[in-house]
Order: structure tokens, then sequence, then C-alpha cells
């Protein structure tokens, strides 16, 4: 153990000279309102393993990158015993994934994109090879170099590691490739590439096969005695399409090559494989439907398979509803949480010979914990806790039987997001269809006051063997608080047919009732929110993408009159076409409806919204990928073409090039997002005015129509208290405090002293030569003129958002029209001071650019420095000022007397809160 700790130790070391240590994003939004950035930026966590002595964690971090216009993964240490996170790759032209420790720890084996020396890619572009860090440092070793690329792999000891991935290519793969034969034979079994099992001998990179299947093996687990592993193989290109031939499970007895088949009859769909931690035994989770052929609505139950006596036993879970995902195996049993609606239930399940015992988790965060990675020994758990109004993040605890101990957070997933105001979140229930209870998340509106009805969004999953959870969940297809910000509740509702409420609530749409339960059940959770009072009737909406886009546009048909708007993505409207095109158009369509459009196209042209779309008068958005294969690019041309040549209503059609079912290019879901909410503001908020495209909303244009609006009385910036001109504050960013919109200008100044004199014309300069005392002098006269709190800012609360102002402001960079060293910035007063006594460099607030989308607040970075409190009391001037450059590199600014004033504070200064852990 003391050796593990050492070479841990080491490890981080020689990572944190390698690689640096981690940052925050280098373009995390400022703060503010909601932004689509906010959403899409956002970054995610993944894929932990921990470190066989139980102090440290390898994981993924996926983060966006503007130039690659799309997702990076990225691999990062954590120590689970001190806050200590390094990057152990960086950048975003290679995709990282998949770290995990060899079992003395002395490696971390990764899979990246990273093109390996004289590797001949099998049809152009970088292939996912396996690499490794060695915990003494180092560059990364790279460990294949096959045509194909690695799928999947597991340590099986400290030299070996045994990996899946397509054979080679055959010759007449490498003649269609030497022909540059696009052609695309569908389905074509016989030629598709066998999946198989090989071993790699890490210091001799050598590589053996290890299976000679003519399918493709999916996934894999290996026992911990290193004698087996146990295999899921796709046998048919096209199950997915028909769910006829399923896939098969096999035990590979790695020394002599020899295998089984479990569950040899077929009827069994194995989705995963899992190791015990107790000898060569294994755990499968299987899907269990009662339909005989497909399995699109199921639930998840699990076997346990002890090779040494073939014995293949059902773990006795005593939950009808079955496992929310897979499971994390114990040196006694495995830890499991359990479907449970909008929660899981946390529970440990312990094995005694044949029998096992449930016991349910306790701790801090269990109602809320939605994913699991657990140490060897079984003693560390790291987890996911989040909900629906708190963005995720992942903690450590102690396992102790059936409690979760020492619970503390180790990442710092999306910093930025504690300056942005999160909606308030409920569970609600109500009764939908057949007289059953519905389960739903209702969103509150960020300016909820009690008594007051709002406007309603619905946001509906897709699947529709899918749930919605209490868990963080903005992302660029569903942007929650960026509707909440406008004022709307938003309602996720659980549908008859979600995943997690049990075998009868899945499959209760099949057989042809496709939309008769759903439809209501959504209807009727409107009614309830309406009767409630919370909702006006006259304003709702309705979105969703795939299904949930599906289920808009059925509600659009069903009662055009309730819904004002509507954005639809990647949804069907015509089945008949759907059952031939889509890549799993048969099982779908059989399933949900009951029979195929060749048995029964009547039952095809009733179901297909197509056909009723001359009762829609919902405004309707509608959003496609060109290259979807799961719901056909077609489905949304018939969807426009229908609404625009019937013209009953307001359309649009966005189209992304290139795009499979789910958005991937990061200005795909930018647009998406902005088309939205600008679709929204017109339809459902009527907020939007202006449809002007020459107009650009951030120019100088678009800000003097702003200023127009800004308090004056007169021609002076501020307003009138008992006779007396004051200045205007606002909210600005994430301050607790409002703060003037302009310096103190200097007719707001002469209504304090009337001795301070300037010249006519220049009422709405900034104040100048104001010494600290006689700007506190002027804050206390003013909190007795309006009997309100108003004083300088203190430097620690303000400090952040000067040092955001940045160029482009009244500096001495301006007017020298270049960026000013100190050296010239010397130089340079001599000129200034040919320009005449006082201080000629000023000019009028508010004539630079603004900070501040929503409320824009002037001169934080230039005009005249502002007098600010610091932390002993005295005063230090912070900003920029006419006549000192923009220089980062200055420990402290030096403006002159005459480039000098103040901007006030409203308000009471916050106590500092005292560093701390989590909740």
């Amino acid at each position: 153990m003391k050796r593990l700790l050492a070479l841990s130790v080491c490890l981080a070391l020689l990572c944190s000279l390698l690689y640096a240590q981690t940052a925050g994003p280098s373009n995390a939004p400022a703060a503010g309102k909601w932004q689509p950035d906010d959403i899409i930026n956002a970054e995610t966590a993944g894929q932990f393993d921990i470190s066989p002595d139980g102090r440290q964690a390898v994981w993924v971090k996926t983060t966006s990158d503007r130039e690659k216009d799309g997702r990076v993964s990225n691999l990062m240490l954590s120590s689970l015993t001190e806050k200590r996170e390094i990057e152990l790759t960086r950048g975003a032209e290679y995709n990282n994934t998949a770290p995990k420790w060899s079992p003395s720890g002395q490696w971390i084996a990764f899979i990246s994109t990273r093109p390996v020396p004289k590797a001949k890619p099998a049809d152009g572009g970088p292939r996912p090879q396996l690499w490794a860090f060695s915990i003494y440092g180092g560059e990364p070793l790279n460990l294949t170099s096959g045509e194909r690329g690695v799928m999947a792999y597991e340590w099986l000891d400290d030299d070996t590691i045994i990996f899946t991935a397509q054979e080679e290519p055959t010759q007449y793969e490498r003649q269609i490739k030497e022909k540059k034969d696009g052609s695309v034979v569908v389905e074509d079994e016989e030629k598709a590439p066998p999946v198989r099992l090989f071993k790699l001998q890490v210091k001799a990179k050598k590589i053996t096969r290890l299976s000679d299947n003519a399918d493709r093996i999916q996934s894999f687990a290996l026992s911990r005695d290193g004698r087996y592993a146990l295999t899921i193989h796709d046998r048919s290109l096209r199950y997915i399409y028909d769910q006829k031939i399923r896939p098969a499970v096999f035990l590979h007895t790695l020394a002599d090559g020899s295998r089984k088949q479990l569950f040899a009859d077929g009827k069994t769909v194995v989705s995963q494989v899992r190791a015990a931690r107790d000898g060569d035994a294994f755990y499968l989770t299987t899907l269990y439907s009662t339909h005989p052929q497909y399995v699109n609505a199921s639930v998840t139950r699990l076997h346990y398979y002890e090779p040494a006596s073939d014995r293949l036993t059902e773990v006795p879970l005593d939950w009808d509803k079955g496992l929310a995902s897979g499971i994390e195996a114990t040196p006694d049993g495995f830890l499991a949480l359990l479907a449970n609606g909008v929660r899981h239930r946390f529970a440990r399940y312990t094995r005694n010979g044949l029998a096992w015992q449930r016991a349910w988790i306790e701790g801090e965060h269990v109602s809320n914990t939605f994913g699991l990675k657990l140490s060897r020994d079984g003693r560390t758990l790291l987890y996911n806790y989040t909900t629906a109004s708190t963005p995720e993040q992942w903690f450590r605890a102690t396992v102790d039987g059936a409690r979760l101990t020492e619970a503390a957070q180790f990442t710092n997933l999306n910093p930025h997001f504690s300056q942005r105001t999160k909606a308030k979140t409920e569970i609600v229930r109500w009764k939908g269809s057949l007289d059953e209870e519905v389960e739903g998340i209702l969103y509150y509106p960020h300016n909820y006051e009690a008594g007051k009805k709002y406007p309603l969004m619905l946001s509906i999953h897709g699947g529709p063997h899918g749930a919605d959870f209490d868990a963080w969940s903005d992302r660029w297809g569903y942007a929650n608080n960026l509707i909440c910000e406008r004022g709307a509740f938003l309602l996720k509702p659980n549908y008859h047919g979600s995943s997690n409420y049990g075998l009868k609530w899945g499959e209760s749409i099949g057989g042809g009732k496709y939309y008769d339960l759903e439809v209501p059940d959504i209807e009727k959770g409107v009614d309830y929110l309406i009767a409630r009072g919370l909702v006006d009737p006259d304003r709702i909406g309705t979105m969703g993408w795939s299904n949930g886009a599906i289920l808009s546009t059925a509600l659009t048909v069903a009662n055009p009159a309730r819904y004002k708007v509507c954005s639809s993505g990647a949804g069907n409207v015509e089945w008949s076409s759907d059952w031939a095109n889509a890549v799993f158009g048969a099982s779908f369509d059989n399933y949900y409806f009951g029979k195929s459009t060749l048995e029964d196209p009547q039952l095809y042209f009733r179901k297909s919204p197509y056909y009723q779309m001359h009762k829609v008068r919902t405004p309707t958005i509608i959003y496609h990928g060109t290259i979807d294969t799961q719901v056909p690019t077609s489905q949304s041309w018939m969807h426009y073409r229908a609404l625009q040549q019937l013209g009953n209503t307001e359309v649009r059609f966005i189209l992304f090039p290139g795009e499979p079912h789910g958005l991937q290019k990061l200005t795909h879901q930018r647009r998406k997002i902005e088309e939205d909410m600008a679709w929204f503001d017109r339809h459902l908020f009527k907020t939007r005015t202006d449809d002007n495209d020459a107009f650009r909303k951030d120019s100088p244009l678009a800000l003097a129509l702003k200023m127009k609006g800004f308090s004056k009385a007169g021609t002076n910036y501020g307003v009138m208290e008992k006779g007396r001109l004051i200045p205007e504050v606002v909210k600005y960013g994430s301050l607790k405090v409002e703060i003037g919109r302009f310096e103190i200008t200097r007719a707001q100044f002469a209504a304090f002293d009337p001795a301070y004199k300037f010249e006519p014309g220049t009422e709405n300069y900034p104040a100048n030569n104001i010494s600290f005392e006689r700007a506190k002098a002027y804050c206390e006269w003013l909190s007795r003129l309006t009997g309100q709190t108003y004083r300088l800012g203190e430097a620690s609360e303000l400090e952040a958002i000067y040092d955001a102002a940045g160029a482009g402001e009244n500096t001495l960079d301006y007017w020298a029209g270049y960026a000013v060293n100190p050296d010239d910035a010397i130089r340079l007063q001599k000129k200034i001071a040919e320009l005449g006594s006082g201080a000629p460099l000023l000019r009028e607030v508010g004539s630079f650019k603004a900070a501040g989308a929503d409320e824009p607040v002037f001169d934080l970075g230039g005009n005249v420095a502002e007098w600010a409190v610091a932390k002993d009391g005295s005063g230090i001037a912070l900003g920029g000022s006419a006549d000192q450059p923009v220089d980062g590199k200055r420990a402290r600014k030096s403006p002159a007397p005459q480039y000098t004033g103040f901007r006030v504070v409203k308000g009471e200064a916050q106590k500092q809160k005292a560093e701390g852990g989590g909740r």
C-alpha cells in the first residue's frame, strides 16, 4: 500500500509538471442572464475509474470547442483525499476516452483518436487506438495501431489487455477502397467485418486473436480471476429494424479458446455484462417484455452466472420496476439504482449462497443519485448528485454497509452556473388516461409571484420509452432556464409509455394505443395546472425532439385552439413512409401500432397527423438533420409543406446539413436555441417586436435606442429626488447590490456641493478631481436625502467587474491609437499637457461602449478611475482612466487627481462567506 501511495503521488506530481493544473473555462460567459452558450458549452463528467489504492480517480471531462465546432473529451486525474485536479490530456484535436487503471495502478490505459505514426487507417482519418500513461510520467505510450481501431478493452493483468476490434480489412474491402467506390450495400451481412476478441501483451506490444466469430461482439466483461470472458454478439445487421435475430451471449474460456452459448433458446435479450468481485462469476442485465418479439418497452432484470457450476439464476430484486441502470459489484454483491419514476431508489444487495438480501442505502444525497462508480475494495463510491434545480457534480463517499458517509464534492463543473438563477422545481402528479396517476416535473418562472398566472411551455421527452428525472437537464434541445427566465412555467410530463414506471406503464401504449393515452395524459396535466391557478390558459406552448416532437405535433392537431406555439425537432407525421425509411421502422411501428403498414394501411392513415394538418392553427417551427436515419428528414419536409400549403398558420423550417438525429455541431445547437427563443418571444410571450434582419442588437445603433430610455432630468443624466439630481442605479451581473449606471456626473455632484464648478456644456461629464473623503461624504448625503443606503463599493466586491472591462473605452490607448506601454505612457504626458489644464481627455459619460447586455453600465474601464474601499478602509482607485493605458501588468493604478472620480453602490455591503465544503 505504501508503494502504491508513493507511485500515486509521483504520478500526480509528474502530470502536474507535464500538463499543468486545471483552470476554469476560458470562455465562461459573464455574469447575468442565461445565454445559449451557457447550455451548449456546459462541461460534463463521466467514465470514472478509481485507482487500486482508492486515493485517485481518472475520468473524462467533455467540453465544447469553438474552433472544432463540437465537443471534446479529455482525461482528468482527481485526488480523492484532497482538492487537486490535473489534466492528463488537453486540446481539441483528438478525443481521449475510457481511462482504466491497471491492476497494480502502474498504468492508466485509455482510447484516443490521436494519430499513430505509420498507421494506415481503413478509410482515411484516425482510428481510436489504445494508449497508456505510466505513473512515472512521460509521454503516453501507443499500444495498438490497427487499421480499424479499438472498440472496448479491459485489463487482464498488469501486462495484458483484452480488447475488441473489427477484423482487419479483407481483400474485397481493399479493392473497393482503391476504386474509391463510395457505394453502400444495405445490411450486407456477408461482407460486414466481424468484431472479435484480441489479447495485447503491453510490454512486447504483441497482439493475439482470441476469437474467430463471424458476427460482431458488442461488449464484454472479464472474470476477476482472468479465466473467462463473457461477450454479447450482434448477429444481424437488421436487428435494429425488425428485432428478429436477437443478440447472443457466449462464455469464452481464455486458456483454450473454447466457448459456449448462454440463453441458447434466443428468447432473452442481454443488454449488459459485468464481472462479479468474488471469483469467476458474472452479472447480466436482461430486458424483459411480455411481447414475444419486441423489447421497445421493457424492464431491466438481473441474472447471476457462475461458470464453474454453469449455474444461471435470476437475482430477486424484489422491485417490479426493475433496474434503472447498470450495477456496481461489491465483494459480497452489488449496488444498484432501481427504477422509481423521477428519482431512483438506491439499494445494496448482498449474497449468501443462493440467497440475496436487499437494504436501502442511506446518506445525504441518495434520493438524487444518478451515476455510480465503486472502488475495487467496495469502500469508496463516486456518484453523481443533481436535482432539476441543481447542476450535476460528482461526490466521493465511504460505503459503510448500507450507509454513505464522509460525502465530499470533488468536481467543479460549470462554476459560472453559480452566477445564474435556477428555476425552482416541484414534482407534480395528476390523474391522466385511464384515471391513472401521471408524474412530471414542474419548473417555476424565475419571477414567480404567488397568485399570478403565467404562460406554460410543455417540454416533452423522447422515446417514448424514456423519462424525465429530477436531475439537471438543460440541453440544446430543451433550454429550460431560458424559458423560465422569460416568465413561464415549464412542465416535463412522464406520460404513459415512459420508462422507469414498470412494465405495465411502459407497455400500455403498444399494440395500437400509441397517441391514445399520451396525448390525454399531457392535456390533463395542463388542465391540472390551470385548475391550480398557476397557468394562463391563453398562453400555452409545446416543444420536443423526436418522440417529444411527435407528441407536440399531435397536441396541435388534437387541441389547436389551446397551443399558441410549437417547436418540433426531428418528429414523425406520416407513419407508412416511416415504416420503410426509419432505421428501426418495423420494430417501432409494428410494436406501437400492433401491425405493419403492409397489413393495415388504413390504421397508419388514421394514426398519421399528416392527414389532419388542416386542423392546425399553432405557429410551428420545425428542425431536422439531413442525415437522420432514426426519423427520416422527409418527415419534417412533409410537416412543413403541409402547413405551408394549407396556410392556416405560420411555419418555419430549419435544416441542419450533415447532422444525424441529435445535433452535433455547436453552431447548429446554438442556432436551434436562438430560433426557439425568437419563435417563443414572438408567438407566446409577445415580446419580440423587431424582426429587422439588418439590425444588430449589439450595434451602436441598438445602444443609442436603448439609451433613450435611460433616466434623465431635462438634458442631465439621473433622476430627481426631493428637488435634487441623483444618479440612476441598476442591477448588474451577479452583484447582490445595484450600482450607478454612470460615474457620478458633474451636475449630480453639484447638487451635493454647489461650490463645485465646471464648464457649461459638461454637466454630463464625470465629476473629477474628487478625493476619497469627498466621495464618501457624497454617499452619506445621498443616503440621508433618499432614506436608503448608498456607499462606495468594496474593492473585494467590485474588482472583478472592473478587471473584466477590456479595451475600447476612454483610456490613453484610445487617444494614442495603439496599446501603450508604461514607458510610452510617461512620454505621452507631455503631449497631454499641451492640450491645457484640467482634464481635457474626459468625455461625457456613456460615450464609449457599455458592459452588460440587459442593463448597460458605462465607463467601468475608462474616463475617470473610481474610488472603492480597500480591506483596510482606505481608498483605492479602480477601473481605467483617460490618462492611463490599458495595462494588465500594473500592480496598482495611478491616475492623476483630475482623472479620479467615483460611482455609487446602493445596498448594504455583503459579508464575506467563509470557505467550506458542500451542503
